[in-house]
């Protein structure tokens, strides 16, 4: 697919991908990820993607785990071919907290 720049566009692209759960490669600080997005929506009055890190780099140095976006910081967003089996479990149980919830992998949304 082609790359996205345009924030509607990378928005758009990021609830197509958590809809039909496809992978998604992005720069975010420099560092290339390789994703799985799980959660899109509004939280403390930001945009917000919620998604666990498969592959790529880390400023931390740890390449996979759970990790937050801003899509406006996001560049190059690319939704790949390759599929991911859906939602994961998250080690407290508990769902992150939304202000507004736009798509999700585990929880049904009223916007699509």
């Amino acid at each position: 697919m082609a790359t996205r720049t345009d924030l509607d566009e990378v928005e758009q692209a990021i609830c197509e991908a958590i809809w039909s759960q496809r992978v998604i490669t992005f720069t975010l600080k420099g560092c290339t990820r390789v994703a799985e997005p799980h959660d899109f929506g509004v939280k403390k009055g930001a945009r917000k993607l919620f998604f666990y890190q498969v592959g790529g780099e880390s400023r931390s140095g740890h390449p996979r785990g759970w990790r937050w976006a801003t899509p406006a910081e996001m560049r190059t967003l690319q939704v790949l071919d390759r599929r991911f089996a859906g939602a994961r479990p998250v080690p407290s149980g508990r769902h992150q907290a939304w202000d507004r919830l736009i798509a999700s992998v585990s929880r049904p949304t009223l916007v699509r």
